[in-house]
Formats: C-alpha cells, sequence, structure tokens
C-alpha cells in the first residue's frame, strides 16, 4: 500500500510539473480594449452604381471604413502590436490573404509579418488594379482581372502601407507588415489580445490610419495577463 501511494504521489507530481512548464512555455498575455473619446466622422456610404456587378453584392450601400466604431465607444481596425521587447521570430509559410469581393477590401486592415507571403485574391466579376503605396519597401502596382491567379509578393521591411484600387476610387486599405508574431487587430468591440509572451519588458503599441499610434510599457513576469487599454482621441471631420 505505501509504495502504491509513493507511485501515485510521484504520478501527481510529474502532473504538476508538466502543468507548471506548460504555464511557463505558454507565457504571459497583454489585452485590452481600444475606444475613442470625443465625435468621430461619420461613414459616408458608397456609391457602386458605376459597377453593377459590385453594387448587387450589397443590400444596401455599404460606407467608408477609414474610421468603423462599435457598442461602448469601441473603435475597431486598430493593430496592436509589441514594437519593442519581443524577438524578431521568423515568418510564417502561410500566406496572409488579402481579397476584393464586392470592389471592397477585406481585411481592411491586413496584418502580418516581414518575409510572410502575401496572397492577393479577386473574388469579383471586374478587375480591380492593386496599388500598394510602399515607401520603405518596394512599390508596386498591378492588374488583376477577374478570375485570373492570386498575385503573390512580400515585404522584407516593416511598414504601414496604404492600399489603394487604380480602378475603383473608394477602395482603400493597409498592409501592416510587422517584425513579430505578437500583433492583433482590435475587433468590433475593441478588444485585441496578445498572448504567448515570455517574461521581460514590451512596448506595446496601437496605430489607427486616421488617429495616429500610441505606446504603452508592459511588464511580463510570468504567466500572468496584463490589462492594456488605449483611448484615441477621435476627430469630427
Amino acid at each position: 500500500m505505501r509504495a502504491k501511494l509513493i507511485s501515485i504521489t510521484a504520478a501527481l507530481a510529474l502532473i504538476f510539473a508538466a502543468a507548471l512548464l506548460h504555464a511557463r512555455a505558454g507565457g504571459g498575455t497583454i489585452s485590452g480594449k481600444v475606444t475613442y473619446e470625443g465625435t468621430p466622422a461619420k461613414p459616408k456610404p458608397i456609391d457602386m452604381s458605376k459597377e453593377p456587378s459590385c453594387a448587387k453584392q450589397h443590400a444596401t450601400p455599404i460606407t467608408t471604413e477609414t474610421v468603423v466604431t462599435g457598442p461602448g465607444n469601441s473603435l475597431e481596425n486598430v493593430v496592436v502590436y509589441i514594437s519593442a521587447g519581443a524577438p524578431d521570430d521568423a515568418a510564417p509559410s502561410e500566406p496572409a490573404t488579402f481579397d476584393q469581393k464586392g470592389c471592397q477590401y477585406i481585411p481592411h486592415v491586413l496584418a502580418f509579418q516581414v518575409n510572410q507571403p502575401l496572397k492577393v485574391i479577386n473574388d469579383d466579376q471586374t478587375s480591380h488594379n492593386i496599388h500598394p503605396l510602399a515607401k520603405v519597401n518596394r512599390e508596386w502596382n498591378k492588374s488583376q482581372p477577374p478570375g485570373t491567379p492570386p498575385i503573390v509578393d512580400k515585404y522584407d521591411k516593416p511598414e504601414f502601407i496604404p492600399v489603394k484600387c487604380n480602378v475603383h476610387p473608394w477602395m482603400h486599405g493597409t498592409f501592416a507588415v510587422l517584425k513579430n508574431s505578437h500583433h492583433a487587430i482590435s475587433g468590433q468591440d475593441g478588444g485585441f489580445s496578445l498572448p504567448n509572451l515570455p517574461a521581460g519588458k514590451y512596448t506595446v503599441t496601437g496605430w489607427h490610419e486616421s488617429y495616429g499610434e500610441q505606446t504603452q510599457e508592459v511588464t511580463i513576469s510570468g504567466s500572468e495577463t496584463k490589462t492594456v487599454n488605449f483611448v484615441f482621441k477621435a476627430k469630427p471631420y
């Protein structure tokens, strides 16, 4: 009986040690919410009547996405990322996909890593002309007729790159090319989460295409979750 108890105790100790190791390996998490104060500009309706194949994909006219807000003053499409403190990790081989559907960019803001493959898809029945306005990286401008293969490319330097379509002037988006994998885009509720952070001191940056950027310093000591909130000053124009 004594030997059996010792065996059970040893097994439980191993399970506890494994769980502790897993928690340490997972690291800490920085999470929070992005909101705004003030009065944001109202989204403007987009007239797609000159592109019927796209217009018919929308039951009601869509609006501009330069500023997208939600309940409780939440702010969507904010890139939240570790700008200092995290090592530059290897880019994933899985491509980041930028879709063109209904004459919209989906997603409006696409975050991916330096040297990660970028895949641009045209799901519309009309041609698009994708023009990322890079300044640090190489600028390119490519036509993509309907039914053609995806455009595949990558960037070798971090940069926030505005993207436009030279055919449809209302189509605007952003490529957020980042140094590491610790990044997120705020959702409809303004929420974000940056998990699996090793112990250390980090600079967390929130970037919005109209409202600029903010930074905060956060120290992670273990597997805890630290809360970081960003509040942007809205512009009424």
